[in-house]
């Protein structure tokens, strides 16, 4: 299965998830936003990239950037364009919230088992379970 179809995957999973939880959702015509849905919590429309997440030695992995491979495959983070990452993990058939200020600028990693060495920079993926 190429990437693309993945995502949309993703994105079809996170999407029932949010309306089974009664919340409101809109997908942008066309393919030119930076976002891929707007999430209406009943206070405020929240500007939502979904990634796809993938497990990594104990760690779900999930790129917080685009790339673009007809630009020498440069890297375009999501600051100031979106409010959070809502990331499908088929893994563990959960989904992550991280705000975007909480993402990494390329990856944001989510520890599955708890580390080896204490680190107050890990995030374990327990803490940010969404839906």
């Amino acid at each position: 299965m190429n990437t693309k179809a993945k995502g949309e995957i993703s994105q079809a999973i996170i999407m029932t998830r949010l309306l089974q939880k009664g919340f409101s959702v809109s997908i942008p015509f066309g393919d030119n936003q930076r976002y891929d849905l707007l999430l209406d919590t009943g206070t405020e429309l929240l500007k939502v990239q979904c990634k796809t997440a993938w497990l990594d030695r104990g760690r779900l992995r999930a790129n917080t950037c685009s790339t673009f491979p007809n630009k020498n495959r440069k890297r375009i983070n999501y600051i100031d364009s979106i409010d959070m990452f809502l990331i499908y993990s088929p893994d563990t058939d959960k989904v992550y919230k991280v705000n975007i200020r909480d993402a990494g600028i390329t990856e944001i990693i989510l520890r599955l088992d708890a580390p080896k060495r204490k680190d107050k920079n890990i995030r374990m993926a327990k803490d940010f379970e969404y839906c």
